[in-house]
């Protein structure tokens, strides 16, 4: 017959490699989300600036909408979105009404400590009819 206290001093150790790994997954997601949470922050921020830009088609011309959007990556230091053909607007239509396209597209490289290069691809079109009043 073997003494109850043996076999937990046997079973001592098994949930030590456990909670190990399960500190390690958690240090890993932590450190993932500090580097690419304000990266989605301002990509976020860029597409909701380009919804309300589209709103203004009416009233200003594509060009204007372009440079504020181009400004707006600026401030939000998206380096990414100011290259040849990563921001476009285009208006158009017949007589009074028209669209207005925004389009985003570009990809943001996110290294992930030497480890691992996260790639985030951004590709957004926003549509919206408007009615002329230049």
């Amino acid at each position: 017959m073997t003494h109850p206290s043996s076999s937990r001093a046997a079973q001592r150790g098994e949930g030590k490699i456990g909670c190990i790994l399960s500190l390690l997954v958690l240090a890993a997601a932590l450190g993932t989300a500090y580097k690419a949470v304000p990266v989605l922050y301002t990509d976020n921020e860029l597409k909701n600036f380009a919804g309300e830009l589209a709103v203004q088609a009416g009233i200003t011309p594509p060009e204007t909408l372009l440079a504020e959007l181009q400004n707006k990556a600026k401030e939000l230091d998206i380096p990414e979105a100011l290259a040849p053909g990563a921001l476009d607007v285009t208006s158009g239509g017949e007589r009074k009404s028209g669209v207005c396209t925004v389009s985003i597209k570009y990809t943001r490289i996110v290294d992930l400590y030497g480890i691992y290069p996260l790639a985030i691809t951004n590709e957004k079109t926003i549509t919206t009819p408007y009615m002329d009043a230049r």
